[in-house]
């Protein structure tokens, strides 16, 4: 009612005293129990801030739905050998990638499956510049109906891994629900569902990977617009979801860091749907139904995909703060 909740300090400082008296809470780090308190303070400042829009407050969470916790700087060590000391004991994992600069937090998260990821966030300090390889920059418009438009004309089109699996999903939906509640059949059947789910993500995340490979191959420097998620999928839903979309340009950026590339976007708000790619016209209202459209300028007919891209890789291109320009080849279809 007043915008007020217990402080972060004061809860930290109450949840210290009650951590000597539970033997439960003992089994992690002090600051694992603390990381705790800080994420009630960021829930809380959302629910804040958003509270207007019908946004509920945080509630209690069972301790088998608690799906990760984080360390900072003390309550693990690294050993040699891919073993990690935790407490009083010792784990070994499986290192996907080398462990590169100053590890800032360390978190073990637990799948569905009762499968467990250590997460190691590090700073290395590093603003690693563009490196000139290919000498080419494009631009790139997504969409409903076909996932990436380049502006030097390709088109990307989406697997949708979701609605190729739909059947399977509903199938293993259908026999979780009939089964009773609590039993060993119930739990065989929801790890059967959360399979189908995670072979889903699997598949989608695996071809991500391999997309953003081979654009960053291709180009030096990637174009997109800004785009507002989360306004898309209440107007379009699973279908936004499927696309993952937003799941696809954290890999991207990723990948372009590593790769020394770069990736642009755009202002949300610039209309390079209704700007003309030839003569920079800007047409007042163009429907979501149109896919082609003429110029009233130039009589240039352009493709509605296509015709972003072009805008995005222009816009992208002039914005892009890069010491020579000159070196850089704009892929635009002519």
């Amino acid at each position: 009612m007043w915008g007020k909740h217990l402080s972060c300090t004061k809860l930290q400082s109450h949840i210290a005293k009650l951590r000597k008296r539970n033997p439960f809470w003992q089994s992690v780090g002090s600051q694992a129990v603390q990381d705790i308190c800080q994420r009630i303070e960021k829930a809380y400042q959302l629910f804040f801030k958003h509270n207007n829009k019908g946004v509920r407050p945080p509630g209690f969470k069972k301790v088998k739905k608690y799906k990760s916790f984080t360390l900072k700087q003390a309550g693990y060590k690294f050993l040699g050998g891919n073993k990690i000391k935790i407490g009083h004991r010792v784990y070994q994992f499986w290192k996907s990638r080398d462990i590169e600069g100053i590890v800032k937090t360390l978190t073990i998260k637990r799948t569905p499956l009762g499968e467990l990821f250590m997460v190691v966030v590090v700073d290395d300090g590093n603003k690693p510049e563009v490196e000139v390889k290919t000498g080419k920059i494009a631009g790139f418009d997504f969409g409903l109906r076909t996932f990436l438009t380049c502006s030097d004309g390709t088109k990307i089109e989406s697997p949708q891994f979701f609605k190729q699996s739909l059947k399977a999903i509903k199938i293993a939906s259908k026999h979780h629900s009939k089964k009773l509640k609590s039993s060993s059949n119930r739990e065989r059947a929801r790890k059967n569902l959360v399979r189908k789910y995670e072979d889903i993500s699997h598949r989608r995340r695996d071809w991500f990977w391999k997309l953003a490979h081979h654009l960053t191959n291709k180009f030096d420097v990637l174009c997109f617009e800004t785009l507002n998620l989360k306004g898309m999928q209440r107007l379009w839903g699973r279908k936004i979801s499927d696309l993952a979309f937003g799941e696809f340009i954290q890999i991207l950026e990723w990948i372009a860091k590593k790769k020394k590339k770069k990736v642009v976007f755009i202002d949300q708000w610039y209309p390079s749907t209704k700007t003309c790619s030839s003569c920079d016209h800007v047409i007042e209202e163009l429907d979501l139904s149109i896919r082609e459209w003429r110029c009233p300028s130039c009589q240039s007919v352009n493709g509605r995909d296509e015709n972003a891209s072009r805008n995005i890789c222009a816009v992208g291109a002039s914005t892009v703060g890069l010491g020579n320009v000159s070196r850089f080849e704009t892929a635009i279809a002519v």
